[in-house]
This record gives C-alpha cells, sequence and structure tokens, in this order.
C-alpha cells in the first residue's frame, strides 16, 4: 500500500482542512514520516509572497526525493495552474473536491480539479493527532474587499456552515477529550450573517456543551462585535484574548486600503473590552502603498493608545489580482521593517506590563515539552514555560505561583 504523508502551511483553518482530507483517505496508509511517503499532500497558504515562495521551496524539495505531489489549499487557486503546467506537479485540488481526495489519487494520470468556492463541508472532524486542543470550522470565506487581500478571491464569498453540525461536531470532540476549542474560518465574525444567527449565538451554544473548558477564537473584525457577542464577553469558558483585526491605525490608510473599520472607534473598542481584563491582538501590515511618513507617523501615535498585548504585523506583500498591486510601493524594505520592529517592541513592552498587572491564577492546557521545560498558553494566550518531575503533558493546570520575566512567565511545580 502507498503511503500519503500530509504538509500544512499556514491558518488554522488549513490544519482543519488537513484533517478532514485524512478522513477522506482510504486506499492508502497515512504516514507521519516525509521522507517514506510516494506522495505528498500539500495544503497551502497564499496570503504573502513568502508564503507562496515556502510553498514552492517544499515541492521542490519533494520532487528531488522522487515523491509524488498533490497541491490543495489557497495555493491551488492562486498558483495551481503555473506549478501544474510548469512544475510538473502530480494534482491539484481545490477546496470543493476534497471528499475526491481518494478517487483522484487513484486516478491513472496527472488531475487538476479546482471544482468551485461555493462548496460548504459536509463533514466533520472527531479527532486530531498530536494536537491537545482541538479546531473547528465554522464558517468559510469573506465578503470584504479589502485592497491588499486575495484571500476572498482564493476562497470564495462569506459561508456559515450548519450549526447543528458545529454543534454535533464540538460534543464528540469533547467526549474524545478536547477540553479546549478554537473555533476558525476565513472571516469567523461574519458567521450567521446568512443564516439569520451570529457568533455570539453560535458561542452560547457552544458553552452549554459539557466537558468544554476554553474557548479560543480565530481573528474577528471590529465591526462584528456585536449585542450577542458582548453578552457572552464575562462567560467563565471564552478565552480572555481576543484577535481583532485592525490592519493599520491611521484613519487615512484604512481608507486607501478599503477597510471597513475606523480607527477612533477601534480604540473605544479596545478600551471597552479591556476594563472587562482581556488580553488583545491585533492585525498590522506596515509599508502600504501609501504609508508616507506623515500617515505613518498618524498610526504610530494612535498604535501606542491601544491597550494591546499580542500583534501578527507584518511587511506589505503585493498579490496579485489585487487592488493594492496595482498601486506603487513607495515604502523601501528596509523603513518597512524598521516600523514592523517599532511595532513590535511596542506591543513587548505593553505584554510584559499586561502580564504584571494580571498577576492572577493561571489557567494553562500543558500542549509539549520542549528540551526541559513543557509549555502552554494561559486564558490571555500568553506563553508560560513549566518545570516539573512528572510528567504533565496534555494536563490542565491552575497556577498561583509563577514568576513573570521579560518574554514570559515561568512556574515549577
Amino acid at each position: 500500500m502507498q503511503k500519503v504523508f500530509f504538509k500544512t502551511f499556514g491558518c488554522r483553518t488549513n490544519i482543519y482542512d488537513t484533517e478532514l482530507m485524512k478522513r477522506y483517505i482510504k486506499d492508502y496508509e497515512i504516514t507521519n514520516d516525509e521522507d517514506s511517503a510516494d506522495i505528498v499532500i500539500i495544503n497551502s497558504c497564499t496570503v504573502t509572497n513568502s508564503a507562496d515562495s515556502g510553498v514552492r521551496a517544499y515541492i521542490n524539495s519533494v520532487r528531488r526525493r522522487g515523491a509524488k505531489v498533490v497541491l490543495t489549499g489557497c495555493g491551488a487557486v492562486s498558483k495551481g495552474k503555473e506549478l501544474f503546467d510548469k512544475n510538473g506537479i502530480f494534482g491539484v485540488i481545490g477546496a470543493s473536491e476534497k471528499a475526491n481526495i481518494n478517487t483522484l489519487l487513484n486516478s491513472q494520470g496527472r488531475f487538476f480539479e479546482l471544482g468551485n468556492l461555493k462548496s460548504i463541508d459536509r463533514d466533520i472532524v472527531t479527532n486530531y493527532e498530536n494536537h491537545t486542543k482541538a479546531f473547528i470550522k465554522i464558517q468559510e470565506g469573506c465578503n470584504f474587499s479589502c485592497s491588499y487581500c486575495i484571500i476572498p478571491s482564493v476562497r470564495g464569498k462569506a459561508r456559515s456552515m450548519d450549526e447543528q453540525n458545529i454543534l454535533n461536531e464540538a460534543k464528540i470532540l469533547s467526549q474524545n477529550g478536547y477540553n479546549e476549542l478554537v473555533l476558525t474560518g476565513t472571516n469567523i465574525g461574519s458567521y450567521g450573517k446568512d443564516t439569520g444567527s451570529s457568533l455570539g449565538a453560535l458561542l452560547a451554544n457552544l458553552g452549554k456543551i459539557s466537558g468544554i473548558k476554553r474557548i479560543r477564537l480565530g481573528s474577528i473584525e471590529p465591526s462584528q462585535i456585536d449585542d450577542s457577542f458582548r453578552e457572552i464577553l464575562n462567560e467563565p469558558w471564552l478565552e480572555k484574548h481576543l484577535h481583532i483585526a485592525l490592519q493599520h491605525t491611521s484613519e487615512r490608510m484604512l481608507r486607501i486600503m478599503r477597510r471597513r473599520n475606523e480607527a477612533l472607534r477601534d480604540l473605544e473598542l479596545f478600551y471597552e473590552l479591556s476594563e472587562l481584563g482581556f488580553a488583545l491582538g491585533t492585525d498590522y501590515i506596515v509599508g502600504h502603498p501609501g504609508e508616507s511618513e506623515e500617515i505613518w507617523d498618524e498610526g504610530l501615535e494612535n498604535f501606542k493608545k491601544f491597550p494591546l498585548t499580542h500583534l501578527h504585523a507584518f511587511v506589505y506583500s503585493p498579490r496579485f489580482n489585487t487592488h493594492s498591486a496595482t498601486m506603487k510601493v513607495d515604502v523601501s524594505g528596509d523603513i518597512a521593517k524598521v516600523r514592523l520592529n517599532t511595532l513590535k517592541e511596542i506591543t513587548r513592552q505593553k505584554n510584559l506590563e499586561f502580564r504584571k498587572q494580571h498577576k492572577v491564577e493561571l489557567g494553562v492546557l500543558v500542549e509539549q515539552k520542549n528540551n526541559e521545560f513543557y509549555e502552554g498558553f494561559d486564558q490571555f494566550y500568553n506563553k508560560i514555560k513549566i518545570k516539573s518531575e512528572r510528567d504533565i503533558s496534555k494536563e490542565w493546570l491552575w497556577l498561583k505561583d509563577y514568576e513573570i520575566e521579560e518574554e514570559l512567565n515561568y512556574a515549577k511545580i
């Protein structure tokens, strides 16, 4: 029996999709040893140029070993035809064709099946190999039209998963020992807009499931924190960390980016959530076309006011078929990196201050052992390293005694 290895790049949604695809493999042995695999299925990311480069480099390394390459994920849509024609990869599978993967692998020749961008997963994932927490995809696609973003063109319009399927999936995962759920999707805050529900309503129902200790969320937009979401903010099972995508804190830059949020309203929202004890993260793009010195300075002054604890920031990368790609890049790479590091340092200091000000008992799910320390994340999504003489892997711990250091918290039990 031939062996298949799955390689996943990118976001939590891809992690979910990989696990779902594994369920459809019937005539092959799934292996965790990529060197022994006859076929390597690459679930790709295409959000930035570096993501594309990473996937391409990995494809080349697999082909040098002589294994067949099958490409799926976002890169299948954006780069699949080029890689199929020029790099000679064995197959390309679009998101709507996941359930047919076994049949396609059994085909005698190469295949290119992108399908469409309207599909909704009907099956569920009930187990995660090598993960202490479980991911649940609640929606697919995005209706936003941010000028720099390629994702709507490779994931399609926003569409919500069936709520009963989601709840059933969560119940089974809880019964299988997963006490922490991570909700994921392309734009999870849009959940329910097409079905008469909302993310807040879904969360309220998920929180009622026996055995669920914590629910984490992927990125949401400021406008998506509505009244139904505010109703569950004090629930004990909701992680005390929210990742709210700003992308910039200059009002003028937000308009250039064709964003829907407004910097001053965002600031009010962040203050509101901070007063409730939430750690707060965001996305931020530096070096986007039009980010003049004046706009950067405006954004930086605003950024300093935000009670941020986490940051996912990166230098602008032009994506084909987006409006921003038609604009002149007028910020040098060196300047963009300086700006990036400035934001990171501000956030690092704010995270340290947050940990000092919130010296409370920490709820930690231990995820792995790294050298002499066990590692996990607390309810504020801060990593903690724990030294223990006994094996505490996959345990829930409540830690009162720990040390707050510059980068991390440390504990010994």
